[in-house]
């Protein structure tokens, strides 16, 4: 039984895990948007959150804390300069989560994630919806 077992494993051990998260939360903020499977776009969704979050309050704490999951100090600079003022109105729910058919090999449920309310910067980087489905 896996009763109040909190999180997915994704079949990987737990840095690899953390890793792999870090990286498509590093993904979605420098793209915008993300196709990805179910399981992991709901799991990147409170991280990004979170990262944007410490985007929104903008001390040197906060930085800090951002660096921590993006380990990439242009991205923390763009994430506090760019897209967290985009969200000052917004309580939260900076992303969403639609889904996009099975995959081709292993028939696994597919997901775009995305910013909501993008700014024109990432819009710009932006993967067609077409080249998403198959």
């Amino acid at each position: 039984m896996r009763h109040r077992v909190s999180g997915r494993k994704f079949g990987r051990e737990r840095g690899h895990r953390d890793l792999m998260l870090k990286n498509l939360v590093v993904s979605l903020l420098d793209h915008g948007r993300i196709n990805t499977t179910v399981a992991k776009a709901k799991e990147i969704r409170g991280l990004t959150e979170r990262v944007i979050t410490y985007g929104k309050k903008g001390t040197l704490h906060h930085r800090r804390l951002a660096f921590k999951v993006l380990q990439n100090q242009t991205l923390v600079n763009r994430v506090f300069d760019e897209i967290a003022p985009g969200y000052t109105n917004r309580e939260g729910g900076y992303t969403r989560v639609l889904k996009n058919g099975f995959r081709r090999g292993d028939c696994a449920p597919m997901a775009i994630i995305e910013l909501v309310e993008r700014t024109e910067a990432t819009k710009n980087n932006d993967i067609k919806t077409e080249d998403l489905v198959s």
